[in-house]
């Protein structure tokens, strides 16, 4: 049965290269009336999937480009529900991975902005192109709704110079637009502002640490609800250790492997992008794989679970100096939400900050939960990322204001 749908909501498309995800959302309450994928876009044998209250509708067939993929995706509205000529659909919330330097805040798309986003291909090739094909295909399809763009790098253009400045040379700065940019910024954003609900404070006076935890992974510092640093840096290679990705490694390695291995500039960065993290140091990029192989005694398991508390730990570290106060750390995405061993492993060595693990809660976690006991000096807490009720949240508000 197709659910039924009250007040505004939000259409919102997260395109990639090959796929197109989508949920409709009210952006009051966070509550997806449905969702659905596309997936394999480009290949005979493309995937749609899409969910409405019970009902789960599954097919295989032939999604040529990324207009296609937005047209199924409106044909399964309307034939599973709820149809979107019988809600009201304020807006079109697309997810964009980099907006540079150019958006620190949600945009009305118009061609200036997409020509824009064109122009800053150059510092997210893989993902840039195909959130520019999810904005043209739904702006065909729905040419006189409001279409938005929230941007994943928005919310950490707050930074300070000190945190965004890399000691490179001018040219490299002013030219190339080389700087720290951050990503996750939704999740982050989305987080932190919960982590303030739950301590029952007002966002501007909290001081907190965000880990999102999952195949991707970053931390950000984050003051007032302003994001003052973060991990990830001019690309999502930089910072914590990931799936595929090493996070911080030394500059001069990529010098190195052409001195030493004749390794092009492109192999390093297919090796850092595709061969490292988890997956260079056990041979599986699956956090939940490495855990099994670590409770069985792998030695290559067990060092990488250390490298990775390891570089948490780093930052935390860091960030409670940054802030120079410290309320609360909160663990989300896949990895974060799901993973009590690392969030132990790395609150258990917190305790010269005030930290006391609450292990039963820890170990009991269900949706939003805070994991310390209450006389701990620093709050820690659980919580369920949602970035596309972010998206919906800053969509509404935007077009609302027009």
């Amino acid at each position: 049965m197709s659910p039924q749908v009250s007040g505004p909501v939000v259409l919102v498309i997260n395109a990639g290269s090959s796929s197109v995800k989508y949920q409709l959302v009210d952006p009051r309450t966070g509550e997806a009336h449905a969702k659905g994928l596309i997936e394999r876009i480009g290949l005979d044998d493309a995937v749609l999937h899409h969910t409405a209250g019970e009902t789960a509708y599954e097919r295989t067939l032939e999604v040529p480009d990324h207009a296609t993929a937005i047209e199924l995706a409106t044909r399964a509205f309307a034939e599973h529900g709820p149809h979107l000529a019988e809600v009201d659909l304020v807006a079109v919330g697309h997810r964009v991975v980099h907006g540079g330097d150019d958006f620190a805040d949600p945009v009305l798309i118009t061609p200036e902005v997409v020509a824009a986003v064109e122009r800053l291909v150059p510092l997210a090739p893989l993902h840039n192109p195909g959130n520019l094909q999810g904005i043209a295909a739904t702006r065909e399809a729905f040419p006189d709704l409001p279409q938005v763009a929230v941007f994943d790098t928005a919310f950490h253009q707050s930074m300070p110079a000190a945190a965004s400045t890399y000691a490179v040379p001018q040219v490299w700065r002013t030219e190339h637009r080389v700087r720290r940019y951050g990503f996750h910024g939704t999740s982050h954003a989305y987080v932190s502002r919960r982590v303030a609900d739950l301590l029952g404070r007002d966002p501007g006076d909290v001081s907190c640490i965000v880990l999102h935890l999952g195949n991707g992974a970053s931390a950000a510092a984050i003051q007032g609800g302003r994001s003052v640093d973060t991990s990830m840096g001019l690309t999502p290679l930089e910072g914590l250790v990931m799936g595929t990705r090493p996070g911080d490694v030394d500059p001069g390695l990529a010098a190195h492997l052409g001195r030493v291995a004749g390794m092009s500039l492109d192999d390093v960065d297919r090796a850092l992008s595709k061969e490292s993290g988890l997956l260079g140091l056990t041979g599986s990029a699956d956090f939940r794989s490495v855990m099994e192989r670590r409770a069985e005694g792998d030695e290559a398991a067990v060092v990488a679970f250390e490298v990775v508390v390891h570089r948490l730990l780093r930052y935390v570290g860091g960030y409670a100096a940054v802030l120079g106060r410290l309320d609360a750390i909160a663990f989300t995405a896949g990895v974060g939400e799901n993973n009590a061993e690392l969030r132990a492993a790395v609150l258990d060595r917190l305790t010269g900050f005030g930290v006391v693990l609450d292990a039963a809660a820890n170990g009991s976690v269900d949706g939003e939960t805070r994991i310390t006991t209450a006389d701990s000096a620093v709050a820690a807490f659980v919580v369920p990322t949602n970035e596309e009720w972010e998206i919906a949240r800053q969509s509404a508000a935007l077009v609302t204001t027009l």
